[in-house]
């Protein structure tokens, strides 16, 4: 009964949200299930094809940086002209990723394809914020992302699995037997390129008639709306520095270090995305009930375990216990994607995006090259401790000074 009651009550969220939110949630999940399908094997890929840790760090820092630089610009035009076709430039760059990926003969061609996805990955999702910040009310809004993450994981939980399968019928953990899952993701991608084509909007918010600022004046107009913005910037990013240090790592590692098999691998995964499942509506309100400060203080430590699990890991099980654990990172990212939005007017919200979009792409960059030159010239677990350093001397101590933004009233597009 309780759970029919859990069910009933998610199915009425989602019924009363605006259309264009449902439909970013279903683009959303169709990222995750085919992203997910190749992503425990991209960097054993990128290394089959001759690249040395340090090279795929270099890699994943020129996507990244790459990505971060053009943020803010997809962010002043989703404010100027909406977000329809910003996202589907973002979904079809995503899409050209996969065919780079699919057809590389050699790892240098997979800077390339990082640089694609990630801007791709930074535009759709630049988008995608807009949509959900704007149109979420202040005391639903964890919840609604959280939700968002939650059906995603439902199918995320399949595709890893699926991934393995896949591998193991073209010829196992190499460069032949993964390069298929990339022509598979591209399929993903079409199919998500014609739901927004087809059913989104291009709503923009804002009043109509309104002067249109040029791209500075319009960055430099988002700053003036809050004293914690600069502050929020640091915060932000050094919640992202996880996507350029540990996940594209983690996989290596349990690969290479603890002789994981693609089942394991895939298993990994699956249990972030179970994570995600079972978790995330549950973090989502209590994060709309006792503040988003609270919870990311609750979650921390449950990711620092299992950068620590994966390090000490001695056997297959415990391998998957440190992906299970790592879900909790994909847990707070809509946390903090509340917090972002709830510092900024709604017709701003794109180029603040793109601002955050911006930092966490170059902060993640650098983080990536130096997580390669660590690997390679230190020893690869001190990446992984690296990382839980820096989250407890910087960012929680810069979200201690941080305002709770729950219950926090949105400067309108009239000042009100």
């Amino acid at each position: 009964m309780q759970i029919t009651g859990v069910i009933s009550k998610g199915v009425d969220f989602i019924g009363r949200q605006p259309r264009d939110w449902k439909v970013t949630v279903a683009r959303q999940s169709l990222h995750r299930f085919f992203y997910q399908l190749n992503f425990p094997y991209q960097s054993i890929y990128t290394m089959g094809l001759g690249a040395s840790v340090t090279q795929l760090g270099i890699a994943n820092t020129a996507g990244l940086a790459v990505g971060g630089l053009l943020s803010p610009l997809s962010g002043w035009l989703v404010d100027r002209i909406g977000t329809k076709v910003i996202y589907l430039l973002g979904v079809g760059l995503v899409a050209m990723s996969y065919i780079t990926y699919g057809v590389a003969q050699n790892w240098p061609i997979i800077i390339v394809a990082m640089i694609a996805y990630w801007v791709g990955f930074r535009i759709s999702a630049t988008s995608c914020s807009v949509i959900c910040a704007n149109s979420l009310l202040n005391e639903e809004r964890a919840t609604g992302m959280n939700l968002c993450g939650t059906l995603a994981s439902a199918l995320v939980i399949v595709s890893p699995m699926l991934g393995a399968f896949l591998v193991t019928t073209f010829g196992g953990v190499n460069v032949s037997g993964i390069r298929p899952l990339f022509f598979v993701s591209l399929i993903g991608m079409i199919i998500a390129f014609i739901l927004i084509l087809t059913q989104l909007s291009n709503r923009r918010w804002g009043s109509p008639g309104e002067a249109k600022p040029s791209f500075f004046q319009g960055i430099s107009q988002v700053f003036k709306h809050g004293h914690n913005l600069k502050r929020w910037l640091a915060i932000s990013s050094m919640t992202y520095l996880p996507m350029g240090m540990v996940l594209p790592f983690t996989q290596v590692f349990a690969y290479e270090v603890k002789g994981a098999d693609q089942y394991v691998l895939g298993a990994m995964v699956t249990g972030m995305a179970l994570t995600s499942l079972v978790f995330g509506i549950p973090v989502g309100r209590l994060a709309d009930k006792i503040g988003r400060k609270k919870v990311v203080y609750l979650i921390a430590p449950l990711f620092y375990a299992s950068s620590l699990i994966l390090i000490w890991a001695p056997s297959p099980g415990f391998l998957i216990m440190a992906g299970v654990l790592q879900g909790f990172f994909v847990l707070a990212l809509p946390i903090t994607g509340a917090m972002s939005a709830e510092l900024v007017p709604p017709d701003q919200m794109g180029r603040w995006m793109g601002v955050l979009g911006l930092f966490r792409g170059l902060i993640a960059a650098v983080a990536a090259f130096l997580a390669g030159a660590i690997w390679d010239n230190i020893g690869p677990q001190y990446l992984f401790l690296t990382v839980i350093g820096l989250d407890l001397l910087i960012r929680i101590p810069l979200l201690v000074g941080m305002p709770e933004t729950l219950g926090a009233v949105r400067i309108t597009e009239d000042g009100g």
